[in-house]
């Protein structure tokens, strides 16, 4: 692997690009971004320059994904009244966290594959979880509240699991996020296309093999990308430009995502101009 001159940043495996050109690139993003929680900070470490922040990335699943069972970092505690509350032992940090925009409500940006409950009755309520931080490590946790028989208790740890603080019943633990829906997680320039696919799936607890998914720069033409192993996706933000209404960067499955050619996505731009398809 050839080494990258001190003066310049790789953007994959046979490209790279100046330093300069890169931090002109930066401004012109955070310009965009001003007043908001999406600019990017830049810092040396040993003469390398390293740019980190949030990154948005828009879901593209066609399928349902599965998503872990239980969390360990929650426990259900019984009071003598019969009611019940949550204990969050590693969710409770000093930092107050900062309200971002992808508030990630499993409840609204998930959209179940079964919804069906148990025969005479009604679907249980369940606390929302409203992501604050990108880094699944900081959840803010917003719950209604509800008081719970023993008898419904027990019933409910029988069907119900916790996901990041969030409970669901077994038979709809499989989801298919809405398709276009944005969540965004926090990087840095250094990180490869499958850290960052790995640290999405770890964010909202996905067990599918990170092998099953890949990201797409996806533009308003039609044109349409794969990111290489070896692309830093963040870097590729700052090249495709700021406005995520040109180019998403969106995350599907492997087998199903295709790439699309410029020529291919201008002609039939073309054609839907003139109403020929």
């Amino acid at each position: 692997m050839a080494l990258c001159p001190p003066s310049f940043v790789k953007v994959k495996e046979d490209k790279t690009i100046s330093k300069s050109e890169l931090l002109s690139l930066l401004k012109t993003y955070n310009c965009y971004h001003e007043g908001k929680n999406f600019q990017l900070r830049s810092r040396e470490d040993e003469g390398e320059l390293i740019i980190e922040g949030l990154l948005n990335i828009s879901w593209g699943l066609r399928r349902p994904i599965r998503l872990q069972m239980h969390d360990d970092n929650e426990r259900i505690h019984l009071s003598t009244t019969g009611q019940w509350r949550l204990d969050q032992t590693d969710f409770t940090r000093a930092e107050k966290p900062s309200v971002e925009s992808n508030n990630y409500s499993l409840n609204g940006k998930l959209s179940p594959n079964n919804t069906s409950s148990e025969p005479g009755g009604s679907e249980e309520e369940t606390p929302q979880l409203m992501r604050t931080k990108s880094d699944a490590s900081f959840v803010s946790v917003q719950r209604r509240t509800k008081l719970h028989s023993p008898g419904e208790l027990q019933r409910m740890k029988r069907h119900r699991f916790s996901i990041n603080g969030h409970f669901y019943n077994h038979k709809t633990s499989v989801f298919t996020p809405a398709y276009g829906s944005v969540t965004n997680v926090r990087v840095n320039s250094t990180m490869t296309t499958p850290q960052v696919l790995k640290l999405i799936l770890n964010k909202f607890r996905v067990e599918n093999k990170p092998e099953e998914f890949a990201l797409y720069m996806v533009h308003e033409t039609g044109e349409r990308s794969r990111l290489t192993e070896t692309e830093y996706p963040l870097i590729a933000r700052l090249l495709y430009g700021p406005c995520e209404r040109i180019s998403k960067i969106f995350l599907m499955e492997t087998d199903l995502g295709e790439e699309v050619t410029y020529d291919v996505s201008g002609r039939h731009s073309v054609l839907l101009k003139h109403h020929l398809v």
